[in-house]
């Protein structure tokens, strides 16, 4: 293959891929399971991506039946093979549950982030997430996990070798005022967002009270888009669900609210400005 995926996005690419050859082929899914001997809704399910590790043998199963050529086959086979990797998040069903973000998450090559009145999760240092979660309604235990989790995934900017993901964050000057544990803490909040966006791979913008309402009031919006022609995906969140969006019409939509969004905020070098100045002025 020409393009590196990583685990969840080589699972959503061969469900994809599947269902094309299904339809190529011109069977239904129901005639696919009858053909294999499989109960019916087998095949919805794999083509849905509600699978979690796909078997080598159903894989091996399908091409077969689609008349797949060698070396396309192949290609398959390799997705599917790296599709049934473990991923660490899979060892925090307690914080995740079934929802695939930190896999979307950790095999995007660019992450587009706005949060209205917080810092993106994978810009905060650990005692603002501290301070956060324990207003919440979880229980301790809960928290330690979810924070090693939070910390686990913020990795993903450290990797070396240029495989680091491009991380585009506007934030609010809202997400910053907020009066938390230590004036120390808040300081050292700020002056990391500050050290943060010095990286190459980070663009990081603001948006401030004194510049009035803005494109993003209402709005939460992850975009994680992947290498080579593998569609992007967007993931709306709230306290109480995260809402996966990959029709293509909407991901567009959402695309162009945080072009938007971005549009209004501070650049980068202003941005740095600000931040520092705020770190000073703290109390």
């Amino acid at each position: 293959m020409t393009d590196k995926y990583g685990a969840t996005v080589a699972k959503r690419r061969l469900s994809r891929r599947l269902a094309e050859l299904r339809i190529k082929n011109g069977y239904t899914a129901n005639q696919v399971c009858d053909k294999l001997n499989w109960g019916r809704g087998k095949v919805g399910r794999f083509e849905a991506n509600v699978w979690k590790r796909p078997e080598m043998s159903d894989i091996r199963d399908l091409l077969r039946i689609y008349q797949v050529p060698e070396g396309e086959a192949q290609e398959l086979e390799e997705l599917a093979v790296l599709a049934r990797e473990r991923a660490w998040w899979r060892e925090y069903p307690d914080v995740f549950g079934d929802d695939e973000y930190p896999g979307f998450e950790s095999d995007a090559v660019r992450i587009c982030v706005y949060m209205p009145l917080i810092l993106p999760g994978l810009l905060q240092s650990q005692a603002y997430t501290e301070t956060h979660m324990r207003v919440g309604s979880q229980p301790e235990g809960w928290r330690e996990r979810s924070l090693a989790a939070r910390i686990r995934r913020q990795r993903i900017l450290d990797r070396a070798g240029g495989e680091a993901p491009e991380l585009v964050a506007v934030i609010t000057e809202a997400s910053l005022m907020y009066r938390w544990g230590t004036q120390a803490r808040r300081r050292a909040q700020v002056e990391y967002l500050v050290e943060m966006g010095r990286r190459s791979n980070i663009e990081l913008r603001l948006l401030r009270f004194a510049d009035g309402p803005h494109p993003g009031m209402s709005s939460l919006i992850s975009i994680f888009d992947f290498a080579g022609d593998e569609p992007s995906m967007v993931y709306l969140e709230n306290d109480a669900a995260i809402q996966a969006v990959s029709v293509p019409a909407e991901v567009d939509a959402y695309a162009a609210i945080f072009s938007r969004i971005r549009g209004a905020a501070l650049g980068q070098p202003a941005t740095t400005a600000y931040l520092k100045q705020l770190a000073e002025t703290l109390e």
